[in-house]
């Protein structure tokens, strides 16, 4: 088994905490893991992305030209790796930074409401965590239980009470996520 995803957006969507989350989640699972991210200097607003694999055997390169998984929140992100996708691969997309959706025919397309959900719920801070629960109900790479170890490791201590919160968000990704 060996999963090489891209998540790519905006700098402040939590791109590159979902992919920490991830590869954590990986470790807690004694994988084998990369996790190799890519920013501007802008914190939020810049684009971002970060390649994730996880694997059964070693990991020969954290760079990759294609993927099995993208993970896509805005317009150039989709514009720039929609193409890199594996044929029979999966692109999940959220619209809400998105004006032209996916169109290739050869991979699988889902779509999540996350921000739409994350806004009405009143809780903006885990849109991340609703995408990742998405992905997750797609592409079961990892355990709930070691994405939860995975991010009570990531995030600070005075957080931790956060945690249930970001539970229940990555829960309500599993519900929303829809075929394209």
């Amino acid at each position: 088994m060996k999963y090489e995803t891209i998540i790519a957006g905006f700098g402040g969507q939590g791109v590159l905490s979902m992919g920490k989350i991830l590869a954590y989640s990986g470790l807690m699972e004694n994988k084998e893991v990369s996790w190799f991210p890519s920013y501007g200097p802008e914190q939020r607003g810049g684009t971002a992305n970060v390649t994730v694999i996880i694997s059964d055997d070693g990991i020969s390169s954290p760079i990759l030209n294609t993927y099995d998984i993208a993970i896509i929140l805005n317009q150039p992100s989709l514009l720039k790796f929609e193409a890199m996708v594996k044929p029979g691969g999966i692109l999940i997309y959220d619209d809400y930074g998105i004006s032209k959706p996916p169109t290739r025919t050869d991979i699988d397309i889902y779509h999540i409401d996350a921000m739409n959900v994350a806004v009405a719920d009143g809780n903006e801070k885990a849109f991340n965590m609703i995408v990742l629960g998405g992905m997750l109900k797609i592409c079961p790479m990892v355990s709930l239980e070691s994405v939860m170890l995975g991010l009570k490791k990531s995030l600070p201590e005075r957080h931790h009470k956060l945690l249930p919160m970001n539970e229940k968000a990555i829960m309500k990704g599993m519900q929303i996520i829809k075929k394209a």
